[in-house]
């Protein structure tokens, strides 16, 4: 496994391997490792010949009072997993690397309608730094092939418009969610989580899966759905964000009419916010 810090030194290392007839699998993570995200290093060694993993905690997509400097920080055991799964490359930039010229001198990436509902709304400019880091990383690594999880819905549809909006020559794939065995969706944040916090976390999910399953069962009652799922965190201990049943494709409200839709829901847990969804189709 090779590890690379400086963008110019990783292309030409990619740029041999392209070379020799290989094709390249990316998966960008902020570290904090666990099996969802080897979950993703193993779907893109499944779809391509190289795999790069970036580990970039990225402080442009937090924002103010949020927990950058709180967020796990353990390179060496992500090395160490990575390794264990045979990785060929990791990228491992720095800020100064990436925004050279300072955050707020950082030309922006911004994809519109997407980024401004759910956790666009909670969380402004959240996005922003999401789409721009991703748009910056995808043109260092060149990859075929970039491989996101599908636990953060709202992220990976945006990254899907960036590549199609900017015409950047990338296959993007979106990977079931990883969960614990009490379907709690695995999440770097889970660690903030004290016992009895985590004994409550699951309720999040639980509540989704109800909610789904008064779909399944042909109600169509949307508002009735997410107040229910709202009550039901509150009740739990949470300090619910918001509950939304939408369109899976474009984050419009869902309407009775529409068939691929999602439930999506994030809430807090002390100081932890959580966030899950799951998609379904009505038709």
């Amino acid at each position: 496994m090779k590890v690379f810090d400086q963008p110019g030194v990783l292309r030409d290392q990619l740029d041999n391997m392209r070379a020799q007839g290989k094709t390249v699998g990316f998966v960008p993570t902020m570290g904090g490792l666990h099996e969802g995200h080897l979950s993703l290093v193993r779907h893109a060694k499944s779809v391509a010949d190289v795999v790069v993993v970036s580990i970039f905690i990225n402080p442009l997509q937090f924002g103010a009072n949020e927990d950058l400097d709180a967020y796990p920080r353990m390179l060496e055991d992500d090395l160490q997993q990575l390794e264990q799964l045979d990785t060929d490359v990791v990228f491992t930039p720095s800020p100064e690397i990436m925004y050279p010229l300072g955050l707020d001198a950082q030309t922006k990436v911004l994809v519109p309608d997407l980024t401004t509902v759910l956790c666009g709304a909670s969380r402004p400019g959240h996005f922003d730094g999401v789409s721009t880091v991703v748009c910056k990383l995808l043109n260092m690594v060149s990859p075929d092939t970039a491989v996101f999880g599908q636990k953060d819905l709202q992220q990976l549809l945006i990254i899907k418009r960036l590549v199609a909006d900017l015409a950047l020559p990338v296959r993007v794939i979106g990977h079931p969610t990883t969960r614990e065995a009490d379907g709690l969706a695995m999440s770097s944040r889970n660690t903030y989580l004290n016992e009895y916090q985590r004994a409550i976390a699951p309720a999040l999910y639980q509540s989704l899966s109800a909610a789904a399953e008064a779909i399944k069962n042909g109600s169509r009652e949307y508002l009735a759905i997410e107040e229910s799922a709202l009550t039901t965190l509150e009740q739990a201990g949470f300090a619910p964000d918001y509950v939304e049943i939408r369109r899976s494709t474009d984050l419009i409200k869902a309407t009775e009419t529409d068939k691929d839709i999602a439930i999506f829901g994030a809430a807090r847990l002390g100081t932890t916010r959580l966030i899950d969804n799951i998609a379904l189709n009505t038709g």
